[in-house]
């Protein structure tokens, strides 16, 4: 028998999340829009030597979509992120004019091993920067991150964690003495998933006990991010940490709420093309995670192109933050349907007529339903109840006969017969 169920990590999104999922990704588009960002969109599938090298052996090797094409026996990926491919695009584009403000609402897909909060196909929503090495770049992701996460209903509850890879580079490689700290930074990035017991143990199989339990006590270093930045530069006058340092402290001189934004030092980001600021937004509850996270990536355009491009963005994992969102109730799936109207065609005669009308309707720009089933009155009520369509517009014998309508309000019970060329107004008063 067929599995009609999607793969495991994929999902079916009914039309109470969907609606949701679209209305929350409309609000962001606003935001990215006001920054002055505009949208791109990049292929699901690239060639596999674009994306080889570009994220680190794990996800290489085990959580990325990659496969042979039988016809042509070349390799390719089903992207594994949204930043990548803006590389390859800027890279391809030497006549985009920099700095590029771009914004890319898109799926991706992971081989995750699917749990709370993670899937193997999920939505990115990125907002980067393109061209621009300076802090103040930084800073505008930062307060564009801000606003986007208060404009997705949370207004309070939440930290935007930072960090700079050149203050760990500093630490990691100046202090501890290593020489390639990534696997470091990859079993850090893993906090969350395997918490403080599982990255100890596995940094203990990297760099021995002692090492390890150094690294454990310097990771619970975090505080306001200005205080942070200058008591680094207090202690580290020159070198990446100092270079990170004064960096994180031009950011925090611009940013909008400075109260929500904090250093710490466990933040790592375990992707490889990181090279200054990361940040990423946790949640007070539920404890699922970061639901945002980016950085600056200056090398990555580079790899690609014969000159270097400095670059910064974030990127936001609606999916996730809906499975937080109706978890507490920030979020409802109440709303199961657009249709504003629909039209109720009382007796089979009258259909012609009901038709007519929701044309005139659907031409004032309202979302109407009309009956498709040849269907008693009774039953279009029903199914206009169960989806909470807030008018109904009767038609009927008398209806026709006197080129009117009834209109009915399902929020207030407000019941009132207008002729035809009348309906617009009332519609407005019922429909707000």
């Amino acid at each position: 028998m067929v599995e009609l169920r999607p793969p495991r990590g994929f999902r079916d999104f009914p039309p109470e999340l969907a609606i949701l999922r679209k209305e929350l990704m409309s609000r962001l588009e606003q935001v990215y829009r006001r920054y002055g960002f505009d949208p791109l969109e990049t292929p699901a599938v690239e060639s596999w030597e674009v994306l080889a090298g570009k994220y680190g052996e794990e996800a290489e090797n085990r959580l990325m979509w990659r496969f042979k094409d039988p016809w042509s026996e070349r390799e390719y990926a089903l992207r594994y992120d949204l930043t990548v491919p803006l590389a390859r695009f800027i890279a391809s584009h030497p006549e985009v004019p920099l700095p590029f403000k771009r914004y890319q609402i898109a799926p991706v897909w992971r081989h995750e091993e699917p749990q709370r909060g993670r899937y193997r196909e999920f939505y990115q929503c990125d907002a980067d920067i393109v061209g621009s090495p300076y802090p103040e770049a930084d800073a505008e992701i930062i307060n564009l991150l801000i606003e986007a996460v208060e404009a997705l209903g949370i207004q309070s509850g939440y930290t935007i964690k930072v960090n700079d890879r050149r203050v760990l580079s500093g630490i990691f490689e100046g202090e501890l003495g290593l020489r390639d700290p990534l696997p470091v930074y990859r079993a850090i990035d893993k906090l969350d998933k395997v918490g403080p017991e599982g990255v100890r143990a596995e940094l203990e199989k990297l760099v021995g006990v002692p090492a390890a339990l150094k690294i454990m006590e310097m990771l619970k270093s975090s505080g306001p991010l200005v205080e942070a930045a200058k008591q680094l530069l207090s202690s580290h006058s020159s070198g990446p940490t100092a270079e990170g340092a004064r960096h994180l402290l031009e950011v925090a001189e611009l940013l909008k709420r400075p109260e929500v934004v904090r250093f710490d030092m466990s933040l790592v980001r375990g992707l490889d093309y990181y090279t200054g600021p990361i940040f990423e937004v946790v949640l007070d509850r539920p404890a699922i995670g970061s639901v945002a996270g980016g950085g600056r990536y200056d090398n990555l355009i580079g790899l690609f192109a014969r000159r270097q491009v400095p670059a910064t963005g974030v990127s936001i994992g609606i999916d996730r933050l809906i499975d937080a969102g109706l978890e507490v109730g920030l979020y409802s799936i109440s709303r199961r349907t657009y249709t504003q109207i629909q039209v109720v065609n009382v007796t089979p005669d009258s259909f012609s007529y009901a038709w007519r009308v929701a044309d005139l309707f659907r031409s004032w720009g309202y979302n109407v339903r009309v009956d498709l089933n040849r269907s008693g009155q009774d039953a279009q009520r029903r199914r206009a109840s169960r989806l909470g369509v807030p008018v109904l517009a009767f038609v009927g014998p008398q209806e026709v006969s006197t080129n009117t309508v009834t209109l009915y309000s399902s929020a207030t019970g407000e019941r009132v017969m207008v002729r035809l060329e009348e309906a617009e107004k009332a519609l407005r008063r019922m429909l707000g």
